[in-house]
Order: structure tokens, then sequence, then C-alpha cells
């Protein structure tokens, strides 16, 4: 056994089907959707809903090579896992070095804006408290945290319902009408922005992953998990579609770019402002489901690392009894609140797309090595995908390339210096 003594090494499979589409939904209508129109309309303008388009399918692309790999491979790890046993230990680590650190940081930054939206003055102690509450609850095993999830998805969707039917119903207060922020054939394209605005909004479709990562725990991983990710990734979409479109209806694209809260700026000029202190607190609750489903997706692939000896093979134990890897959960936990403490988060995840871009990149690359008897999906599927992740990742705003390179490069370091070492 991997943890040694009597331990179990493997994860209990107790997550069905609507679980995982929770647990996925939770990941992907997060924070990001009551913030991440605003600088994607800043960067496509009126082309907003094309950028929307693009990034949704390269989410497609990615779900379809994670989830017929998850399916084949189903352990805790996700790309981690795929990239060692498709290209090699060393493409694997890279995948799980980059999502380990820049998922951590999120994890910090999710929990921060929850302090931030409930009370700005005490946002970092509020922080912390979330951290350790929502650890507390994964201790007590998946099942406990899926119901957590199901509860906050669904509290979520109820408030983005409400400002969708607001910012389309409500009081046409903004200089533009139903179509009037729909870009016409003369108006010229800035393809850079909409290529850059695609690679921000699809950061916000990225928590399909954490299926894939939660694959040890589902039972029927063949079927469930293809399954859940097509289900969580289509709802998601239509919820974006829509609350981008209510938002260019009621801002259009200048004011919505402008926002500093564009959901809540939404319903204000369309005639409701009683509804922002609900929004506000949806993006509050939006922001623990994520920071949720984050610190389960870090702590199941630290476990992977652990047992393949990337990382102090200590953090591979499972616990007996509620068989979940609970000292991965600490040493995240304890890693986030230090963040937490310590550091200025404000630009700690300006990396945290261009790691994701690069997951998702070497998942299609391993998608393509399959071939027909594993399952492989359509190669021009994972071929897009591969070229769109590697395309909307050099078109992020200059500082991201920059700090996604750095932590890539530390982390090759740090692997040529073990195996140089012998380990």
């Amino acid at each position: 056994m991997r943890g040694g003594g009597r331990v179990p090494e493997e994860l209990s499979r107790r997550l069905g089907t609507t679980d995982a589409v929770v647990v996925g939904l939770s990941a992907m209508i997060g924070a990001g959707v009551f913030a991440a129109f605003a600088p994607a309309a800043a960067a496509a303008g009126g082309w907003l809903p094309v950028a929307l388009v693009l990034a949704g399918v390269v989410a497609y692309c990615n779900a379809t090579s994670s989830a017929r790999l998850a399916a084949l491979y189903p352990e805790s790890g996700g790309t981690y896992v795929y990239g060692r046993r498709r290209l090699g230990p060393l493409w694997g680590y890279l995948a799980g070095w980059g999502f380990t650190v820049g998922k951590t940081a999120s994890c910090a930054a999710m929990a921060l804006t929850f302090g931030a939206y409930l009370a700005p003055a005490l946002a970092r102690p509020l922080a912390v408290g979330a951290v350790a509450a929502l650890t507390a609850v994964s201790l007590y095993g998946v099942r406990r945290s899926a119901g957590v999830a199901r509860v906050i998805v669904v509290f979520v969707l109820a408030v983005l319902a409400a400002v969708v039917v607001t910012g389309l119903l409500g009081d046409d207060t903004a200089t533009f009408g139903w179509f009037a922020y729909v870009p016409l054939p003369a108006v010229q394209v800035d393809v850079w922005g909409v290529l850059q605005a695609a690679g921000l909004l699809f950061f916000a479709f990225a928590g399909y992953a954490r299926i894939a990562t939660l694959g040890e725990e589902v039972r029927d991983p063949a079927r469930t998990i293809p399954r859940a990710v097509g289900i969580a990734l289509g709802i998601t979409f239509v919820v974006y579609a829509l609350v981008a479109v209510a938002a260019l209806r009621a801002l259009g694209p200048e004011l919505l770019a402008r926002s500093a809260a564009p959901l809540a700026d939404v319903v204000r000029e369309a005639g409701a402002p009683w509804l922002a202190p609900v929004v506000g607190a949806g993006a509050a609750v939006a922001a623990l489901g994520a920071l949720m489903a984050l610190l389960l997706g870090v702590s199941r692939t630290v476990l992977a690392m652990a047992r393949e000896r990337d990382l102090p093979g200590a953090l591979a134990v499972v616990d007996p009894v509620r068989q979940v890897p609970r000292r991965a959960e600490l040493a995240v936990a304890a890693a986030v609140i230090v963040l937490l403490l310590v550091a200025d988060l404000r630009g700690a995840i300006g990396f945290s797309s261009f790691g994701v871009l690069v997951y998702y990149g070497i998942a299609n690359a391993c998608a393509l090595t399959l071939d027909r008897e594993e399952g492989a999906p359509p190669r021009p599927v994972a071929g897009l995908g591969l070229g769109l992740c590697v395309l909307l990742a050099a078109t992020l705003p200059a500082a991201s390339v920059l700090a996604g390179l750095a932590v890539f490069a530390v982390g090759l370091a740090v692997w040529l210096v073990r195996h140089r070492a012998g380990r």
C-alpha cells in the first residue's frame, strides 16, 4: 500500500452522476461569473458573445478529451495522471505542478472574495475561517461536501436567474436596446481582443476538471464522468450566455467594461436596485462554492502526486474511516491559510488562466495518443482543443504569460534537481 500500514490505498466510490454534476457546477458557476464579463468586455467590446462562444468551443474540446481520459483512468489527479500515463512522467508532473500551485493561489483568492463581499473590513479573518470550515466539512467525506455544494449551486443559480430576468425584461434604461449591442458586420473586429476575452472567459468554464480529479470517488466512472462533464458544461454555457445577453442589454459594452460589479450594476440599471444586495450575497456564496470545489480538486491532485513521490509520500495517506485524503486536504488548507496571512494576492493569481490552459493543452495532447479501443475522442476535437489552448494562452495579458512561464520554470527546476539527486 502506498500509504503504509493498514491505510486503504484507494478512495471510496460514493458519488453518482448528480453529485458529480453538482461538484462541476459549483466549480464553474463560481465567483467568476459575477466579475469575468467586465474584463472580457473591455477586451472584446460588442463582440463579447463571439468570445463566449469561442471559450465554449475550447471548453467543449477540453471536456471531451478530459472525460474520455478520466473514464479510462478513473483515479484521483486528473491530467497529472493522464500526462504520466500517456506522455511520460515529466509532462504529468508539469500539469500537476501548474495545477497545484496555481489553484492553491486561486483558493486563497476565492476565500478573500468571499470575505470581501461579506464584510470588507474583516476579509482576511473571514477567508481563513471559510477555508478551515470547508476543510472540516470535507474531512467528513466527499458526500458531505457534495451536499453542501448542492445547496450553494441552487442559491447561486436562483440569483443568476433573477439577474437574467431583470436584465432582459426590466426597464430599458441603457443606451442600448434589445439588439443594439450585437456587433454589425461593418464594425471592425479586434481579433486579438476577442481571443484575449475568450481566454479570460474560459477560466470561468474550467471547473469541470473537478469532476475528473474526483475520478476515484465516482461510481461507474466510465459512464458517469463523461455524462456529468457534458451536463455540467452544457448548463454552465447556457447560464453564461443568458447572463452575457442580459448584461449587454442593460449596460452595453462600454459600461459593462468599466463596471467593478457588473451583475449588481445590471439590476440597478434595469430598475431593480433592491436586488443589488442579493447579487452581492450570491457572489459571496458562489465564491464559497468555488472554494470548496477547488480545495477538493487540489487535494486530490496532491494525493496523486504524493503516490508517485513527486510530493512527499506522507501526503498519500487515505483516512481508513472517512476514506478521504486527510493529510493532503490539511496540507492544502494550511498552504492556503499561509498565503492568506502573508501574501498580497492582488497579483498572485495572474498566472492562473495561463496554467489552466497549459493543463488542458496537456490533456488534449494525451487524448491524441488514444486509439479507438481506448475510447479516443475524434482527433479533430482533441487537436482543435490543443491548438486553441496554446493560442489563447499566448494572447493573455503579458504579465499573466510571464508569471505563468516563471511558475513552470520553477517547477521544471525542482523536477531536475530531484531527479538528478535520485529523489
